[in-house]
């Protein structure tokens, strides 16, 4: 059995270009199809916040469009419910990744709000990523990639292939043209080499210990990608 660390959004809201808030969070099968994989698979699941506090799932990814009706609905929200490691976050600046055989990071849009600028996360993804940790990222999460550099302020992630949330899939959601920036945007500016598939479609993208999803369709091929790192 291996420790895995996954590190989440801990606001409730995403402010948009107009200075308006849209409320989210983490986006829920973002959370539990990973989870149900590494505990599938005999793995323990810690989560940590910024602050330590509770984290927020987005209500757009409870509703029964996202799920396959309302009892798809229903059983999702029941499964959150149940997750032990969501009600009980650890303080997300006093974890040692060196403690854990992996590290995610879930998405929603609440990662663009508060990880994308988080030291701490910073700190730590580069000290996973220093340490060869299986680090997996899928989403809206890839913003936090952002926020990791180097003593001399170097991005840690500059010439990694990456994927995250698109711009096609922001405009297609109805959000691009509100937003103050877009991820697919800033990955590229921050010199990592960004690629997407088809909008919705499950898109995995794996570069040494780093392994990147598009979106919520990629978190389960994902989860199965960081297994088969863990050994």
């Amino acid at each position: 059995m291996a420790k895995i660390l996954f590190v989440m959004t801990g606001t409730d809201h995403w402010t948009l270009a107009d200075g308006t808030s849209h409320p989210t969070g983490y986006w829920a099968e973002e959370f539990l199809a990973p989870y149900r994989a590494f505990t599938g698979a005999g793995h323990e699941v810690t989560v940590a916040t910024p602050g330590g506090v509770r984290p927020t799932v987005d209500a757009a990814s409870l509703s029964p469009q996202a799920n396959g009706g309302e009892e798809g609905a229903a059983e999702v929200a029941a499964a959150l419910d149940g997750a032990a490691p969501l009600h009980r976050p650890l303080v997300l600046a006093e974890v040692d990744p060196a403690a854990y055989a992996a590290v995610f990071y879930p998405g929603g849009h609440g990662p663009m709000e508060d990880l994308a600028v988080d030291a701490d996360s910073g700190r730590l993804l580069t000290s996973a990523l220093d340490a060869g940790l299986p680090l997996g990222v899928v989403c809206h999460a890839s913003a936090a990639l952002l926020a990791a550099e180097r003593a001399d302020g170097t991005p840690t992630f500059a010439g990694y292939r990456v994927t995250g949330f698109s711009n096609e899939e922001e405009r297609i959601a109805g959000l691009a043209d509100r937003a103050r920036w877009l991820l697919e945007d800033r990955l590229t500016a921050l010199g990592t080499h960004y690629s997407a598939g088809e909008p919705w479609a499950p898109y995995v993208v794996s570069d040494r210990s780093l392994h990147t999803g598009q979106n919520p369709a990629s978190s389960g091929p994902l989860a199965e990608e960081l297994l088969k790192a863990i050994g």
